[in-house]
């Protein structure tokens, strides 16, 4: 929670401000019961009318003065929170998108959701609460203490007594609770991945008639979080019962106590009542301490989940772009001489005995893998499921690095480059066609923000999405479902490569992203790639054979490693695999 404080620096005058008014408040709650024993013991007691209306207007006057203290106080814990809350959000979501897939595969989406907005918000309610109370209420505990203590010091002792035994209770109840609400925001986690698996999948359950199986599920994860929170709950209940019997106790005590001090003439009447006053504010600050403690308990763990997040660095390290522009230029001169000593452009794209071992995985998942692409070849990648397509491609962008080995581009390792220089040369297409709500026109943007509508419809054409696209009423500006759930998954796969082509990349990378297309569309499709721009590498990964016939290269892969590399033909002739393949679908 410490190193999280520090979104807090922009709000200084509002974290030294909202306490202090609340403390003023509370000294001017301190003086309502002395003025209240002036009247008992003069005003009533001597009849003295006058003086009780003075009095009562000065009650009203600490009342308003209080009043305007609390206002004030509020605004300034209130704007320091929000602040703090906003800036924590906006920290922790720019840390998340820095992470690599390693680590966004290593937390999960549901639990960054949660830490995102159900973890923060806890944090922004620990702040809030921290600020307008945490001061206050033990000010007020110990300052009616001492003010008790200026009226009569036998009495007083009962308050001596009474605050450490409230103590003992409110903190060892929190010291009781805060691992079980770290649990509780554990399950939380698994309640919304499973909200969340459940409200994406939909189409799937109804499809397999799951849905029942999958209420049952739901309620067993949710049952646990809710017995879970009934028990910590049940605790933290405890806090008020027990306080209000220790409080009770100590006023009986002290009643008791004050009319032998009364009875003996050492204290007045309005002395006791004042007395009594100080003992019922400390039980109500003690009851308000008691729930900002079990507030704050809440808002500490969830600032430890946070603060976890925020420890988690990626695992990738990114040169400045002006540093890998510079190496850039060096790399160029120097890995490609040929033998006549002349200069010579490096390969698009090499794969130097690499290979590739995802965190927590047993083996490798790629194995050896050793290739070079010149620059505007069409390069097939082919393979049983789980042979490790579309781990190869997502080497070259670099979303997840190398275990050993290189790979290169431009004749320059990708660690080398920064990431909008690496990322600016590749068009990259997933394999789950990936669409965000807004207009075509903006989801195109995604590839090329300054992109022209001319530009636009040359992309749409290569991709073959023009033609549904000028069927639509609004066309470019025609809106798109989140998702694209008001698309088809062939329409979305399209526009999808249209958003990767409308940049025109050096490479672009096409992960089985044409799956959903006809054999005619498809066929249309590779044919204006090709027809792109001699300047473009292409990788395509497909499950089809008719999809990369055509390709420079086809490199077939077998459970991580190359089982074959050469053109269609030399690859009917020699590799197992690639014949296997090929003649299934035949």
């Amino acid at each position: 929670m410490k190193k999280l404080l520090v979104f807090l620096k922009d709000y200084k005058k509002e974290t030294v401000l909202a306490p202090l008014f609340k403390m003023l408040e509370a000294g001017f709650e301190l003086f309502v019961p002395l003025v209240m024993a002036a009247v008992i013991d003069r005003g009533i007691a001597q009849e003295d009318i006058p003086y009780v209306l003075k009095m009562g207007l000065v009650l009203v006057m600490l009342g308003l003065i209080g009043l305007t203290c609390s206002i004030t106080a509020q605004y300034f814990a209130a704007k320091a929170a929000v602040g703090f809350s906003t800036q924590l959000k906006h920290s922790l979501f720019e840390h998340i998108q820095e992470l690599s897939f390693s680590e966004m595969d290593k937390l999960g989406t549901s639990t960054m959701i949660t830490r995102m907005t159900s973890d923060a918000n806890q944090v922004q309610n620990g702040v809030n609460m921290v600020l307008r109370l945490f001061l206050r209420s033990p000010f007020i505990v110990f300052g009616a203490m001492v003010m008790a203590f200026t009226i009569d010091v036998k009495a007083a002792l009962v308050f001596v007594v009474t605050i450490p035994l409230l103590s003992i209770v409110v903190f060892g109840i929190m010291m009781i609770t805060m691992p079980l609400y770290k649990k509780v925001q554990a399950g939380l986690d698994k309640v919304l991945g499973k909200t969340r698996e459940n409200l994406t999948g939909v189409r799937v359950i109804r499809a397999f008639h799951k849905e029942e199986q999958e209420t049952a599920e739901f309620e067993q994860d949710n049952s646990a979080l809710t017995h879970l929170q009934l028990f910590v709950g049940k605790i933290s209940a405890l806090t008020n019962p027990v306080t209000y019997i220790i409080v009770n106790v100590a006023t009986i005590v002290l009643i008791y106590t004050g009319a032998v001090r009364v009875d003996t003439g050492y204290i007045t009447q309005g002395e006791v009542v004042a007395l009594v006053n100080y003992m019922s504010q400390i039980l109500i600050e003690l009851v308000k301490l008691a729930n900002l403690i079990i507030t704050i308990t809440k808002a500490l763990a969830c600032a430890n989940r946070i603060q976890s997040v925020f420890e988690l660095q990626s695992s990738m390290a990114w040169k400045g772009s002006g540093d890998g522009l510079a190496e850039a230029g060096r790399s160029l001169t120097v890995s490609g001489q040929d033998e006549a000593g002349k200069s010579a452009l490096p390969y698009a794209v090499e794969f130097d005995q690499v290979g590739l071992t995802y965190q927590g995985a047993g083996a490798e998942s790629l194995s050896d893998i050793d290739f070079k692409v010149k620059k505007g070849e069409t390069i097939g990648i082919i393979g049983g499921t789980g042979s490790g397509k579309s781990s190869l491609v997502h080497l070259i962008p670099r979303f997840y690095d190398a275990s050993r080995g290189s790979v290169r581009i431009d004749g320059k390792d990708v660690r080398e480059y920064g990431m909008e220089e690496l990322r600016d040369k590749i068009g990259m297409v997933m394999q789950k066609a990936v669409l965000f709500q807004g207009t075509i026109r903006e989801n195109l943007s995604w590839g090329k923000p300054d992109a022209t509508t001319e530009e636009m419809n040359w992309a749409l054409e290569i991709s073959q999405a023009k033609e549904f696209v000028d069927t639509k009423p609004r066309g470019l500006e025609e809106l798109i479902a989140q998702g694209g759930k008001n698309l088809s998954g062939g329409q979305r796969q399209r526009l999808t490569i249209a958003r990767a082509v409308v940049r025109q990349p050096e490479i672009l990378i096409l992960d089985d992203s044409a799956s959903a297309l006809d054999y005619a569309t498809d066929a249309r499709l590779r044919k204006a790639i090709r027809e792109m721009g001699e300047g473009t590498t292409v990788f395509i990964v497909s499950q089809r054979t008719s999809s990369i016939q055509y390709a420079d290269q086809i490199i077939v892969l077998e459970d991580g490693r190359v089982a074959g590399i050469g053109t269609h033909e030399e690859l009917l002739e020699s590799c197992e695999v690639y014949q296997e393949i090929h003649y299934s679908q035949a």
